[in-house]
């Protein structure tokens, strides 16, 4: 059975205050095409689970559409700040559960397996549990030593962009697969944008995610820029330096598209 839908579809079903897990990193191969179509539908009160978020956090927090962020990093790499999300942060309007990367992981693993938070190693002289609230220690019944633990953390949805996908939902992602499939795997329900849909029966490589996980599909050419999707394309940087100058004018322009780029 087709799994494949619209991109306008596969959005009506998020509600406000969903919490979403998006794949990528940073500028690349983030589900730029998905968050468009959010504030096109005029979603608010979002909150969004990014290791390393850019324009796809960063434009939500244009768009007036983010509660909260669950990240290690937000910003735009060598090509500047996310100042819309920082902006909403010291407004008090976005609230930043901030963590490190290794954190964020931690909590999506705990979600996967189960448990209601996970430990982890490494915040041994940071401030970062003590500021954030997102750590707390334990102590370890084996050792006896105080251990840091991370709550669980478990999204509505998680949303990745692939470069192939079928029809049935299995996806295939070309080089680095960042935290998607831990993503994947953590979610209650996940949603795939992919460059091409192929049919199921003429993969010549294997699928890393299983149909069986994901609720639907979409084809989204271009669903990554202007960030990249290589080998596809690159970060176009003319784009985000555009829209780092003039975020309103960017997130008007998205509300007045029809189409998803």
């Amino acid at each position: 059975m087709s799994k494949q839908v619209t991109l306008q579809e596969a959005v009506s079903v998020i509600s406000d205050g969903a919490l979403l897990a998006f794949g990528g990193n940073a500028l690349h191969r983030s589900p730029i095409a998905f968050v468009k179509e959010l504030i096109r539908q005029g979603r608010k009160n979002l909150s969004v689970i990014k290791t390393a978020g850019a324009l796809d956090v960063d434009l939500l927090a244009a768009a007036k559409s983010l509660e909260s962020v669950y990240g290690g990093y937000i910003g735009f790499e060598m090509l500047g700040l996310a100042q819309n999300y920082r902006k909403g942060v010291q407004n008090q309007e976005i609230i930043a559960h901030e963590h490190a990367c290794a954190s964020v992981i931690a909590g999506l693993r705990a979600s996967i397996y189960g448990v209601s938070f996970q430990p982890i190693n490494g915040f041994q002289g940071s401030e970062l549990p003590e500021l954030t609230g997102q750590v707390k220690y334990v102590d370890c019944p084996f050792t006896g030593k105080k251990t840091a633990v991370i709550p669980a953390i478990r999204p509505d949805y998680t949303v990745i962009h692939v470069h192939i996908a079928d029809e049935q939902g299995n996806a295939y992602i070309d080089g680095a697969v960042f935290e998607d499939l831990i993503m994947v795997r953590a979610a209650e329900k996940v949603i795939v944008t992919a460059e091409k849909i192929i049919s199921s029966d003429s993969w010549a490589v294997r699928p890393q995610v299983p149909g069986f996980l994901v609720e639907s599909v979409v084809l989204a050419e271009h669903g990554a820029a202007p960030g990249s999707c290589e080998p596809f394309y690159s970060v176009d940087k003319e784009a985000v330096v555009n829209y780092l100058k003039d975020p309103e004018s960017y997130v008007a322009e998205v509300k007045e598209d029809e189409a998803y780029v």
